[in-house]
């Protein structure tokens, strides 16, 4: 991997001050300069490192939480954790991560909801739950590395929606409903794994049968 440039370096060092800016501003360069007179960094740099536009400045923003998350857990911190305890505390993390923007967070999935911008919006949920998944371990290349991180999206999306009308201290609906999808996600891979071993499952061949099928 090629190291960063200076704006890119400007820009993931903006990244989370920019979606906490972006609570009283909106995702817009208003935010952006906030952001800067924060850290102390140029207004002018700032402007030149961030994307111009609000899908462009959530895209930054997300990334942010990302490189946040994997700053976080460190191999040592996850290490003694069962799988299910990874992925609970990976989506939790994230949580408490744009918890200072969790106004601006609304705005940037109704931005995201719109037509033009739903491609972006996909391709941020599977960049979080590879983000996750990578952190949790996971190394599968096959079949399985897809449909974990596409069920894993659809956890995180859904958290997502209910934490935004959490008002209690703590945000106990969204902890009780993150452990509950959280379930459904361990019983799905428990499945898929014991339909894999008694099937002998391939995708190559499962795929040839829809093709060519039996006669």
């Amino acid at each position: 991997m090629e190291p960063a440039t200076p704006l890119e370096q400007l820009r993931a060092k903006l990244a989370l001050a920019v979606g906490d800016n972006a609570v009283f501003d909106g995702w817009c360069m208003k935010a952006v300069e906030a952001a800067a007179d924060q850290l102390g960094i140029d207004r002018a740099q700032a402007r030149l490192a961030m994307p111009k536009d609000a899908a462009g400045l959530i895209d930054a923003y997300m990334a942010g939480v990302d490189r946040a998350l994997e700053a976080h857990f460190t191999p040592a911190r996850l290490a003694k954790l069962k799988i299910r305890e990874k992925i609970r505390a990976l989506v939790w993390q994230r949580l408490e991560l744009m918890g200072p923007a969790r106004e601006a967070v609304r705005r940037a999935l109704a931005t995201l909801a719109m037509p033009h911008n739903m491609p972006l919006g996909m391709k941020l949920s599977w960049r979080s739950a590879d983000v996750m998944w990578r952190l949790a371990g996971d190394t599968a290349t096959d079949f399985n590395h897809y449909t974990k991180r596409l069920t894993l999206g659809a956890v995180y999306g859904s958290t997502l929606l209910v934490w935004l009308d959490d008002a209690g201290d703590g945000w106990p609906d969204t902890a009780a409903f993150l452990d509950r999808r959280i379930d459904d996600v361990m019983r799905f891979e428990k499945f898929k794994a014991g339909w894999r071993r008694s099937e002998r499952f391939s995708l190559a061949r499962f795929a040839g049968r829809l093709r060519y099928p039996p006669r």
